[in-house]
């Protein structure tokens, strides 16, 4: 498969803007791999193809406020931070992006807050974006991280909405986030409400989670048209034993495994093992899931309606045929279905 055989026509109103005002009515569209067949539903009604002992396998990292504002020294130039991971919880030093980048080079130090509460100092240059910072702080580290996170905004993409909204805190974050983590947020799982994980609960449908916490890199544009040569960056994970035994013993007696969402795949495709089952396992995945592709873990996947050229299309594209997830898109389009991080849904059996 070659990137260019990813593209669709896409237009940007086609993206969501905002969510849907109840995380369980956004559309579904229901897409079978042994028939064809096509259906459009509510997300709600998920729960009508699934039976008792189903098990879902949810992403449970939680968003943090990554994205900062700040000035430089003697110039007072305005500078944005985006924080990605916590290298040295000691030494206050984080690996971050900065924009733009032309203006912040070693040694040049930052200020965030009003009257300066917090500062910082550029230690290192890693990549034409990337630096790492040393935050300087007279406190605590509990101090310190509640000061970073006070100072932050919900890192919504810029493609989705410039301006983040007080509401976007809660709707950009899964009902279940729990391991801080994520510089984005799980998408799929963003469809679950209260409400339809006790109606699963009801029906006897199992959940298990996963941790993965989905960086940038999610996003990093594919820019090789043979699909072999694209490096993914790494995302740190966890399979916890309790989520291991639940999943396999669904597969083991039979009963279907729901992905939901392309982290999850990722994260049981890393810790799959020989036979077939999931091992206990944490560490970092890099894995890039394209066609041809065997999976082995999941019988059903969710997920959103991706951009073009997109990794996460091209694991949809994968798991549910390529023809009839690229024909599933065009017909999305033509119902109007959204896409994008706020957008609807796809439910592949």
């Amino acid at each position: 498969m070659k990137l260019s055989q990813y593209g669709y026509d896409f237009t940007p109103d086609m993206l969501a803007k905002y969510p849907a005002e109840n995380r369980d009515e956004a559309r579904l569209m229901v897409i079978n791999r042994a028939t064809g067949a096509i259906e459009h539903r509510i997300f709600k009604d998920i729960i009508d193809y699934f039976e008792e002992k189903d098990i879902f396998v949810f992403n449970d990292t939680k968003v943090f406020p990554a994205r900062l504002y700040g000035n430089k020294e003697k110039t007072g130039a305005e500078i944005e931070i985006f924080l990605l991971r916590e290298l040295n919880r000691d030494l206050r030093l984080w690996d971050v992006l900065v924009d733009p980048a032309r203006k912040i080079r070693i040694g040049n130090k930052l200020y965030f807050g009003d009257d300066d509460m917090m500062g910082a100092e550029v230690i290192d240059n890693t990549t034409s974006r990337g630096r790492t910072l040393r935050f300087l702080f007279d406190g605590s580290y509990d101090e310190f991280k509640a000061a970073l996170y006070r100072l932050g905004e919900t890192p919504l993409p810029r493609w989705v909405r410039e301006k983040v909204e007080p509401e976007d805190t809660e709707r950009y974050q899964t009902i279940f986030a729990k391991h801080e983590g994520a510089v984005a947020a799980p998408t799929a799982g963003m469809h679950f409400s209260k409400h339809l994980l006790k109606r699963m609960e009801i029906k006897g449908i199992d959940s298990a989670f996963i941790t993965l916490h989905v960086g940038l890199g999610n996003f990093r544009t594919v820019d090789v048209e043979d699909l072999s040569k694209h490096k993914m960056d790494s995302e740190q994970f966890f399979v916890t034993e309790e989520a291991a035994e639940k999943v396999n013993a669904a597969k083991r007696d039979h009963h279907k495994v729901v992905i939901i969402g392309t982290t999850v795949m990722r994260a049981v495709e890393t810790a799959v093992s020989t036979n077939g089952m999931i091992k206990p396992m944490e560490g970092w995945t890099n894995k890039f899931i394209f066609h041809p592709y065997d999976f082995t873990v999941g019988d059903a996947m969710v997920s959103n309606f991706h951009l073009p050229y997109s990794t996460q299309l091209m694991m949809v594209a994968a798991f549910g045929g390529y023809d009839l997830v690229m024909n599933a898109y065009k017909v999305a389009k033509e119902e109007g279905y959204r896409f994008g991080t706020y957008g609807d849904a796809m439910l592949i059996l």
